[in-house]
């Protein structure tokens, strides 16, 4: 009786001061479930807040045999909204795994994509564009022999080669085809969640509406994929694109906006929230600006945002050789909206470095560092975005 009281006290302690929920594990059964996502071999109680953030269990993607059970209760994973994806907190970008950001190598591809899921991650991302179909072929030959339960993968139709003119197409033949080109590429039988890519590009929003989401429909029905999502770098036209859409969308990715430059992220968060949305928080580093290497030739930021990064990444290395990068990802890792925080890794180097962020957080010093730079450098900037200025150029590319 003394057990069942309090019992009783916890429970209503969790779910009405916390909105903490508390499942009890069930004698000979090492499975529950939650919103009818089985977990396995929980412990004897599990918290899951209003988010479904699972400790001190094992995801779905778990794989005896090829996952170590200790390591794994490491990651913390979370429900990707209405999905029945249970998402790693730090997942994996593959953009490095062709030319598109310089030389590469496949075997080191390879013994990255094995150690992040090792490690627990179980979200990877790709794209068409990456690489023009690079990556996707290299993520293929990185995930044969590993079990398909291990992973989640996401990619992307409507973004495709580097010429303006034949950048994009979001017609329904290209995407019918786009998605048959990327299962043959990634040597899988279907996408866990397949996205239109930098919507913003689209001739209009309609096209992407009529057109281009409902032939991903076609592919859901047809067991070749089983979430869609949609991309891109405004915020405010993805909300549009999620608000105006009579087909359901189960995710939205948002690249580079919430990171130290710029937040706007958070300020659509309720938005995709009430639509129950996966969201998908990319680019931390604002694809290299954050970071002690400096940014691609290739990133339109402008000269005073790149300025900024500079004088930041100097700061880091003056006081500590502390590298920006780590910083930046601790920022937005501390962000609680997102359900995962996507970042390329396309070297063991780069996932430890990443890892040890994600589990053992950041020096005292580099907390200083951080706050200085929040509050003397980048709280400074009159704008910490390029929102437009790609699709101008793109606009002027190929009307000439």
């Amino acid at each position: 009786m003394v057990f069942i009281f309090k019992f009783i006290c916890i429970y209503v302690y969790c779910k009405a001061s916390l909105n903490w929920y508390l499942y009890p594990r069930y004698a000979n059964n090492n499975t529950i479930e939650v919103n009818n996502v089985s977990i396995s071999n929980s412990r004897q109680f599990i918290l899951i807040n209003k988010q479904f953030l699972i400790k001190m269990s094992l995801p779905p993607t778990f794989v005896k045999g090829f996952h170590d059970e200790n390591v794994i209760k490491r990651m913390k994973y979370v429900k990707f909204g209405a999905t029945d994806l249970v998402v790693s907190q730090l997942s994996l970008g593959t953009g490095g795994f062709s030319t598109l950001y310089g030389v590469f190598s496949l075997e080191e591809c390879r013994a990255t994509v094995v150690d992040a899921l090792k490690q627990g991650i179980n979200y990877i991302d790709t794209a068409p564009y990456y690489g023009t179909g690079e990556s996707e072929t290299t993520l293929g030959q990185c995930l044969k022999g590993i079990p398909r339960q291990a992973y989640y993968v996401s990619t992307k139709v409507g973004r495709y080669e580097t010429d303006p003119k034949r950048m994009f197409d979001f017609s329904a033949k290209r995407t019918r085809e786009s998605i048959e080109m990327s299962l043959k590429k990634l040597g899988i039988d279907y996408i866990d969640v397949i996205n239109v890519h930098d919507i913003e590009f689209a001739p209009s929003l309609d096209i992407v509406l009529n057109e281009t989401l409902p032939t991903l429909v076609e592919a859901v029905k047809q067991g070749k994929a089983r979430y869609i999502g949609v991309t891109g770098y405004p915020v405010s036209t993805l909300a549009e694109c999620i608000e105006r859409s009579k087909i359901k969308i189960d995710a939205v990715l948002s690249y580079s906006r919430l990171c130290l430059l710029d937040t706007a992220l958070n300020d659509f968060l309720p938005v995709f929230q009430s639509k129950n949305l996966g969201i998908v928080n990319a680019a931390p580093a604002c694809m290299g600006l954050l970071s002690s290497r400096g940014p691609q030739p290739w990133n339109i930021a402008q000269q005073y945002i790149k300025d900024a990064c500079k004088t930041a990444s100097e700061y880091c290395k003056e006081h500590g050789n502390i590298e920006l990068c780590r910083l930046a990802l601790y920022f937005s890792l501390n962000q609680p909206g997102p359900h995962t925080h996507l970042i390329g890794m396309n070297t063991r180097q780069l996932l430890k470095e990443n890892l040890d962020v994600l589990f053992n957080g950041i020096t005292d010093n580099e907390k200083e560092v951080l706050e200085y730079l929040q509050k003397n450098v980048f709280s400074k900037l009159k704008q910490g975005h390029w929102e437009g200025i790609e699709v101008a150029n793109y606009r002027k590319a190929i009307s000439t």
